[in-house]
């Protein structure tokens, strides 16, 4: 099932992520994939804010991953931008997020995409200056049935 949602700004972006958010169970993964500066992580704030996750959220760029544990399960923000070898996902444990108690959000997750399983959740975030310099296509797909 692929979903497609057009955002005319960064508040469209987090109500639709906080949307999703709200619907999120235990041991789900969302892949987030998007350019520089297409609002992967406006994206995250509103997924964070649709799981009651208190705490302010940032991209993890240099420490590739942050949970957060004060919403209703634990999310688990990964920003994969600057993992040189895949097998650096080894070293942070990711398996244990992946299959633990909460909630799985992966910025930059094309990079890793061979450790992604098939029931992923995937939400491609592009750019299109013809419809205005803040106007945002998501494109959500669902292959976890």
């Amino acid at each position: 099932m692929t979903r497609v949602v057009e955002s005319f700004g960064e508040e469209d972006t987090v109500k639709f992520a906080d949307e999703l958010a709200q619907k999120a169970q235990k041991g789900d993964i969302y892949a987030l994939i998007g350019d520089l500066g297409a609002g992967k992580t406006a994206f995250a704030k509103g997924f964070a804010k649709g799981l009651g996750v208190k705490e302010p959220v940032v991209s993890p760029t240099f420490t590739i991953l942050q949970i957060y544990e004060s919403g209703r399960m634990p999310l688990y923000h990964f920003d994969v931008y600057r993992i040189g070898d895949i097998s650096e996902m080894d070293e942070i444990g990711y398996e244990d997020c992946f299959f633990g108690d909460g909630v799985s959000l992966m910025e930059w997750a094309d990079l890793v995409e061979p450790i992604l399983p098939e029931n992923v959740r995937t939400i491609r975030i592009t750019c299109d200056i013809t419809k205005g310099a803040d106007y945002r296509k998501i494109e959500y797909e669902d292959n976890s049935h």
